[in-house]
C-alpha cells in the first residue's frame, strides 16, 4: 500500500484482502515509529480509527517500513474501542446526570476525573484501570451522602466492564506508569515497502533456542533461529533476512528504485535464460541505486550497494523471501497453504523435521509468483488447468514447484516446493547419512554396471529422485544417457559438467491436457531412435509406463533403464504398474529390480528419517501374480532395530537370478559366485573407505559428485588393469591400488 503524495498524516484507508478488512494508516513523515506498545498516542489514534471502522481485522502502519498488527492483536484494541463507545454514548458517563444527583459541588471534580479516565483508556488502558481503582477508593471516602452511592455504583460498573477486557488480564504484573507490559500483546510484523510479505521479526516469548546458523553468502547473509515454544510440538523456523534489518535510508532507496523498476513489464522470452536476466537486472539495479544515493546524499559502500541490488532483484523479478528460504541447504520442503495471506509458510528441515516459520506471504506476492512461473515454464495455470508443475533454478539452487489454484484449491493459490541439493547426492553421502550402508551401495553399483532395469519406489518425500540421481553417477561417463522428465529434477547439468554424455528431454506433464510439449510416451519412444543409450525416466506417472516397458524390453541386457515410481513395496509397484497404469502382466517382468525408499519414524514419532528399506529382484517364472507365485525375491531388507540394511539368505547363498544373469556374461564370473560376491564386497569397501577418509581427514568434499565420478573412473580403470593381468578384478589386488590412489589424491581436490 502506497499513499498518494499529499495524503494527510494519520489518514487511513480500508482495503479488502483475502477475506480481511485491512486498515492502512499513513505514518509517512511522522517523527516516531508507529509502535502500539511504546507510544500511547499511536494506541489512542488506533482506537479512534477502530471506533470509526469496527470491522477492521488487521492494521498496517505505513512508513519506510510497514508495521503490521494482526487480528489477535487488533481484537484487543477493538474491545477497548467498543467499551469506549459504550461508556461515552450508552452510559454517557460524562453527563452531569450520571455523575451527580443534583449536587453541583461534586460535578466539577468528578467530571474532571472521568474526562481524564476517558482520555487515558484509549492510549493506556492498564493505567486507566489503575486510576479507576484509585477513583473508586476515593469515592468511597466521600462525605456527600446525596450522590455518593450512585457515583460509586457507576464506577463499580465501569470497573467491572474494564475487568473483562483481555488486555487487563495481566494487571497483577503491571508497573504503574510503565508501558513494558504492552510488549506482551503488541509485536508488529515488519513489511518493507518494496514487498508485501509479512515477517514476525521478534523472537517468540516462552521459547528456547534449539539451533542457530547463517545462510547465504557474503553481503547477502540471513540468520536462521530454530526455536521450541512451550507446549507446542512443531518447532519455529525464525528467519531474519537482510532486507528486514537495514536502516531507514536504505529502505527509502529501495522504495524509490522499486517504483522505477516495476514500470518494466518482463516479457516471456526474458525468462528463457533466467540467470542472464537476473544479472542484467542486478547491474541496472546497482546503477539506479548509485544514482539515487548520490541524489539523496546517502553514502553507500560497495557491499551495501551489492546487498541492496540483490534485495531489489529478489523483490522485483524474483520470488522474494522464497529465494532466501531456498538458500538454506538444510530445508527439504517449503509449503504455502491457501488462503496464502492467512497462513505462515511451513518448512521441512533435515534436522528438525516440520517447522512453522515467521513468514506470512501476501496474496499480491503469491499472484506475482504464479505469473512468473507461467512465463518461465510456458505452461498454463488457470481454471481449466489448475495445476502447474515446474522447476525453479537460481544459480546452483534447484527446486521443484507445484502450484494449484481454484477450483482445485477453493481458497486460491497454494504452493509446494521441493528443494534439491546443489550437488547431486552420491552413494558415499548416503552411507554417511545412513540412507543405506556400504554393502548396499556396493550391490547397487554392481547392478548399474550390469545394465539392469531398475525402479526406485517409495512414498512421497522418500528421496526417490535423489536416489536415482546418485545411481546415475554410477554409470560410466563413456556411456550415453538420455533423461526424460516432465519437471526438471534430476542433476543433468551437474553430470554434464562432469563430462557425462547426457541428453535431457522435457515432456508434457501427465496432468496437462493441452500444451505444445511432447507426451511422455512419445518422448520415450523417440529416445530409442537416439542410438545406444541408458534411459532414465524422472517419474513414471501415466500412460508413458507402457512405452517405458517397451524400452525396458528392448534395452534389457544392453544398457541401464531406470526410473522412479510411487509405491511402498515391490507388490505396491506391481499393483500400480499393472492395475493403475495398464501395463501387461508379462511386460512387468522386464523389471529386474525394485529399490524401495521410505521414511522411518523415530521411536517418539516426532521425527522421520529417509532410509532404503528393501531391494528386491523380479524373477521371471511367474505368470499372473508375483506375490502368490513368489516372483519377488528380497536381496536386501531393512532391520529397524539395527537401523541398517542386511543381505538376505537368497543373496548370501548365491540364489539371485539377476546377479547370476550379470555374471553369466562376464568371463571368470560365470558359475563363480565367490568371485561375484567378492566384487560386490570390493565396491562396498571403496564406498566405505571414501566415507572413512572424509571423516578422518575432515574432507567432506570427497563425498561429493565431482570426486565420486573421478573415484569411480579410477576404480574401473584399476579393475580392468588387474583383470587383464590376472583374469579377474580380485578385491585383494584392486582395493590396495585404489586405496593408494585415494590417499594420494584426496587432499588435491
Amino acid at each position: 500500500m502506497l499513499f498518494k503524495k499529499g495524503t494527510n498524516l494519520y489518514a487511513y484507508e480500508i482495503m479488502r484482502e483475502a477475506g480481511e478488512d485491512v486498515m492502512y494508516i499513513n505514518y509517512l513523515g511522522a517523527n516516531i515509529i508507529p509502535n502500539l506498545a511504546d507510544y500511547p498516542e499511536v494506541m489512542a489514534r488506533t482506537v479512534d480509527a477502530l471506533v470509526e471502522s469496527p470491522n477492521t481485522t488487521r492494521i498496517v502502519f505505513v512508513q519506510q517500513r510497514n508495521y503490521n498488527y494482526d487480528f489477535s492483536q487488533i481484537s484487543l484494541l477493538s474491545e477497548v474501542a467498543q467499551l469506549y463507545v459504550y461508556l461515552l454514548r450508552q452510559e454517557k458517563i460524562l453527563s452531569p446526570e450520571k455523575l451527580v444527583m443534583g449536587c453541583q459541588q461534586c460535578l466539577s471534580k468528578r467530571y474532571e476525573s472521568m474526562s481524564y479516565f476517558m482520555s487515558l483508556v484509549r492510549g493506556d488502558p492498564l493505567f486507566a484501570y489503575a486510576e479507576l481503582r484509585r477513583f473508586l477508593f476515593e469515592a468511597k471516602q466521600e462525605n456527600c451522602r446525596n450522590c455518593q452511592a450512585n457515583y460509586v455504583r457507576l464506577l463499580e460498573k465501569i470497573y467491572s466492564l474494564m475487568s473483562g477486557l483481555k488486555i487487563i488480564a495481566p494487571f497483577d504484573s503491571y508497573v504503574r506508569g510503565s508501558r513494558e507490559i504492552y510488549h506482551q500483546f503488541f509485536r508488529a510484523d515488519i513489511i518493507p515497502n518494496f514487498t508485501f510479505t509479512r515477517l514476525v521479526s521478534s523472537l517468540p516469548e516462552d521459547s528456547e533456542i534449539v539451533d542457530e546458523y547463517e545462510i547465504g553468502e557474503g553481503y547477502d547473509k540471513s540468520t536462521v533461529t530454530i526455536m521450541k515454544k512451550k507446549n507446542e510440538s512443531k518447532l519455529i523456523y525464525h528467519l531474519m533476512p537482510p532486507e528486514y534489518s537495514i536502516d531507514e535510508n536504505f529502505h527509502m532507496l529501495l522504495n524509490l528504485a522499486r517504483n522505477v523498476l516495476i514500470e518494466h513489464k518482463p516479457k516471456a522470452e526474458e525468462f528463457i535464460d533466467i540467470d542472464r536476466t537476473r544479472q542484467v537486472f542486478f547491474n541496472v539495479s546497482r546503477d539506479l541505486l548509485q544514482e539515487l544515493s548520490s541524489t539523496k546524499r546517502i553514502n553507500l559502500s560497495y557491499n551495501d550497494l551489492n546487498k541492496l541490488a540483490s534485495i531489489l532483484v529478489r523483490h522485483t523479478i524474483g520470488f522474494g523471501l522464497i529465494e532466501v528460504l531456498l538458500q538454506d541447504p538444510r530445508l527439504q520442503d517449503i509449503v504455502l497453504n491457501a488462503p496464502i495471506a492467512l497462513n505462515p509458510i511451513f518448512v521441512r528441515h533435515q534436522d528438525h523435521d516440520e517447522c512453522s516459520t515467521n513468514i506470512i506471504p501476501s496474496q499480491e506476492d503469491a499472484d506475482s509468483w504464479a505469473a512468473k512461473l507461467r512465463m518461465q515454464s510456458g505452461r498454463p495455470l488457470d481454471e481449466s488447468n489448475p495445476i502447474l508443475d515446474t522447476d525453479l533454478l537460481l544459480g546452483k539452487i534447484r527446486a521443484r514447484i507445484a502450484v494449484i489454484q481454484q477450483p482445485l484449491s477453493p481458497k486460491g493459490l497454494a504452493y509446494a516446493l521441493r528443494r534439491h541439493r546443489e550437488d547431486p547426492w552420491t552413494l558415499p553421502l548416503y552411507i554417511k547419512n545412513k540412507m543405506l550402508n556400504s554393502f548396499s551401495a556396493g550391490l547397487l553399483s554392481f547392478l548399474i554396471e550390469g545394465s539392469r532395469t531398475l525402479l526406485v519406489a517409495g512414498t512421497r518425500s522418500a528421496g526417490k529422485t535423489s536416489m536415482l540421481g546418485a545411481l546415475m553417477l554410477e554409470i560410466m561417463p563413456k556411456y550415453r544417457i538420455i533423461v526424460l522428465e516432465d519437471t526438471l529434477e534430476l542433476p543433468v547439468d551437474s553430470l554434464r559438467k562432469l563430462n557425462y554424455d547426457i541428453l535431457r528431454m522435457k515432456v508434457r506433464s501427465a496432468m496437462l491436457q493441452t500444451t505444445n510439449e511432447v507426451a511422455a510416451d512419445e518422448g520415450i519412444r523417440t529416445s530409442l531412435r537416439f542410438g545406444d543409450s541408458c534411459l532414465i525416466v524422472g517419474e513414471v506417472r501415466s500412460i508413458e509406463a507402457k512405452a517405458l516397458y517397451e524400452a525396458m524390453r528392448v534395452g534389457a541386457l544392453a544398457n541401464v533403464v531406470a526410473g522412479t515410481i510411487h509405491g511402498a513395496s515391490p507388490y505396491g509397484v506391481f499393483d500400480r504398474v499393472v492395475n493403475d497404469l495398464q501395463v501387461q502382466v508379462t511386460s512387468f517382468k522386464a523389471t529386474d529390480a525394485i529399490l524401495v525408499c521410505n521414511p522411518i519414524k523415530s521411536s517418539s514419532g516426532g521425527r522421520s528419517f529417509r532410509r532404503v528399506v528393501s531391494l528386491s529382484e523380479v524373477r521371471k517364472h511367474w505368470t499372473k501374480d508375483p506375490l502368490e507365485e513368489k516372483g519377488f525375491s528380497d536381496l536386501l531388507k531393512y532391520n529397524v532395530e539395527k537401523d541398517s540394511l542386511e543381505p538376505t539368505d537368497d543373496l548370501i547363498n548365491g540364489e539371485s537370478e539377476i546377479i547370476k544373469s550379470i555374471a553369466s556374461g562376464v568371463k571368470g564370473w560365470a558359475g563363480n559366485w565367490d568371485a561375484v560376491y567378492d566384487n560386490i564386497l570390493l565396491r562396498a569397501k571403496t564406498k566405505q573407505e571414501l566415507v572413512d577418509v572424509a571423516e578422518k581427514l575432515q574432507l567432506p568434499e570427497i563425498l561429493e559428485s565431482k570426486f565420486n565420478a573421478i573415484s569411480n573412473s579410477v576404480f574401473y580403470e584399476i579393475s580392468n588393469q588387474v583383470k587383464q593381468e590376472i583374469g579377474l578384478p580380485v578385491s585383494s589386488v584392486v582395493f590396495p591400488k585404489w586405496q593408494e590412489w585415494l590417499h594420494n589424491n584426496a587432499k588435491k581436490i
